[in-house]
């Protein structure tokens, strides 16, 4: 691509609820920005060689949560790279530090709604294994927002937008914290 990334040799984190677009959005990035992409959740199950649903039922939350944590730190001093993340990572006030000092945050912000629409069919996502799931995703989103906006960059999801259309807004809303990069 030839461009300059803000951080330069600091990973892009990408940040936000279950369905937001972060694991398929961040691959597109990375391949675009020609740098390796890691995913937290990949990286879980190739350690523990077991599903997120199997921690979680297995071990519970807490474990889940703390694996996390130490993967996340692996994968920020890896170096350049784009990395997604699970959907709670960016809840801990340890990871958003670790993050903010290794890295560039950046929440892909999306609707109720959009973000229905991607995980509703899905059997994978053990916090929405509810007699409600809808309500439970709204419930999520409401309570991890606050924390998701200490991104230190916010990209809007929109149905209409393509994959590659995230790509450019990511790039563009990078672009423009760092001015010295975008000359």
């Amino acid at each position: 691509m030839g461009r300059h990334m803000p951080g330069e040799g600091r990973p892009i984190v990408l940040v936000g609820m279950m369905g937001s677009g972060k694991t398929a959005v961040g691959t597109a990035l990375a391949e675009r920005l020609d740098v390796p992409f890691r995913d937290t959740d990949e990286a879980i199950v190739a350690a523990s060689r077991m599903s997120i649903a199997e921690i979680f039922e297995r071990d519970g939350e807490a474990f889940f949560r703390a694996r996390e944590r130490e993967i996340l730190n692996r994968l920020l001093d890896a170096g350049p790279g784009v990395v997604s993340t699970g959907g709670g990572i960016f809840l801990d006030q340890r990871n958003r530090d670790a993050i903010a000092a290794r890295g560039v945050s950046v929440w892909l912000r999306a609707s109720a709604d959009l973000l229905w629409s991607r995980v509703k069919h899905r059997t994978t996502r053990p916090l929405l294994m509810t007699s409600d799931p809808r309500g439970t995703l709204e419930r999520l989103l409401a309570e991890r927002t606050p924390h998701y906006a200490n991104a230190q960059v916010i990209v809007d999801a929109h149905a209409s937008y393509s994959i590659s259309d995230m790509v450019d807004h990511v790039i563009e809303a990078l672009l423009q914290i760092s001015p010295e990069t975008s000359a």
